[in-house]
């Protein structure tokens, strides 16, 4: 089974097995000895990860080697076999997807999904947090505020001048960015980026490593799984290597370049 593989979650569930540490209390995000198995496939073994608040990290490793699973352990998405997964104290293992979208975690997938026949201020406002129940909705009006929100968001993803034009017209670049967007609308505390530059010009790469930088401001934290290793050195941030579901080395970029065993198992030279 793939890494991809999920489980189906029900709304409330009994802690996962395990002894772990207790959490740090300067982590946004904390997992311990955390696996995941999938008819004896362990697509996680005991994998360990601390975030710091407004830390931007990079995760890299071979195909199959857990970063996916990670990301969906942490959103709710597959349940762990064992081990720990928290959001400052909060348990994540007993929620659901949306409770932790909810929480201040939010995903982008590799694939952008926006909404092509609107607009970039309309994808925009659509993402805007705001509440959702039929009565707020019927009576829904943009407000000044909400309008500001808008465009500064439109100011650091770098499209001001496109705010008017249909997503379905933008760039593979561009329409990253407006995903990006779209998740800074929900305002979240952690941010979960797979793979953002996938065939981006170097233009857009340059673009989004400095858009994921700013982002990570102090105050919000952004993890990215991300196979383009100079893509990882100009993010400047520390990087964790996996291999079969386990974390094989963490540092500088130069220190996991360096390192014989990701040499081995995943840069081959």
């Amino acid at each position: 089974m793939s890494e991809s593989s999920q489980a189906v979650l029900p709304m409330e569930r009994p802690p996962v097995l395990g002894r772990p540490r207790p959490p740090r209390s300067d982590a946004v995000l904390y997992l311990d000895g955390v696996s995941v198995v999938f008819d004896g496939f362990r697509a996680l073994n005991n994998l360990s990860l601390i975030v710091e608040q407004g830390e931007l990290r990079a995760v890299i490793g071979p195909n199959g080697a857990g970063k996916t699973t990670m990301m969906d352990v942490i959103t709710g998405k597959t349940r762990p076999t064992e081990g720990v997964v928290q959001f400052r104290d909060i348990d994540l293992t007993r929620l659901d997807e949306a409770a932790i979208a909810n929480l201040g975690i939010g995903r982008k997938f590799q694939k952008p999904t926006v909404f092509d026949a609107l607009t970039v201020f309309e994808n925009l406002e659509l993402a805007l947090k705001a509440p959702r129940n039929p009565w707020a909705c019927l009576r829904w009006m943009l407000s000044g505020e909400a309008r500001d929100r808008i465009a500064a968001t439109l100011a650091e993803i770098g499209l001001t001048a496109r705010a008017g034009d249909r997503a379905a017209i933008l760039s593979h670049g561009q329409r990253q960015w407006l995903e990006i967007g779209m998740l800074l609308m929900q305002d979240p505390e952690v941010l979960l980026v797979d793979e953002p530059v996938a065939g981006m010009t170097d233009q857009e790469t340059e673009h989004t490593a400095a858009l994921l930088r700013r982002i990570a401001d102090g105050r919000r934290s952004v993890v990215v799984v991300e196979h383009d290793l100079e893509f990882v050195r100009a993010l400047g941030c520390k990087v964790t290597v996996l291999c079969e579901g386990a974390m094989l080395s963490e540092g500088s970029i130069d220190h996991v370049q360096n390192d014989p065993r990701v040499v081995e198992v995943y840069l081959g030279r």
